[in-house]
């Protein structure tokens, strides 16, 4: 049975299976916050997403590539949400991470998907 890419997150470190392969998973992690919040819920209606609350931080998980719209996001929100503000609002990602446009960024897990926007 494969494992997970979040099945580590709640383990002690000599109870963690690391492998040598190459993964197709994108994600990011957020400081929890209203905009963390409001991102996760949105992104957790897509199929194929994954989202983990923790106490203080959201992950947000996905295969292949994600698409973050900054409208969908901003209607939920009640405020304004830019590729720029989202970019602040993640702790960190995996994965490669394209604007591709000031109503869309894009998470990639696999990379050879990113070659049209190089």
């Amino acid at each position: 049975m494969s494992q997970s890419h979040t099945d580590n997150i709640f383990k002690s470190m000599k109870d963690m299976r690391f492998e040598q392969t190459i993964s197709v998973e994108c994600g990011v992690t957020m400081n929890d916050s209203v905009e963390a919040r409001v991102i996760a819920e949105v992104m957790g209606e897509k199929p194929g997403v994954t989202v983990t609350y923790m106490p203080a931080m959201i992950r947000i998980d996905g295969h292949g590539k994600m698409i973050f719209k900054m409208d969908e996001i901003t209607e939920r929100l009640g405020r304004e949400m830019t590729p720029y503000i989202f970019e602040i609002s993640t702790s960190t990602h995996y994965g490669r991470m394209v604007m591709v446009d000031d109503n869309t960024v894009v998470l990639f897990g696999n990379m050879d998907d990113v070659k049209d926007f190089i």
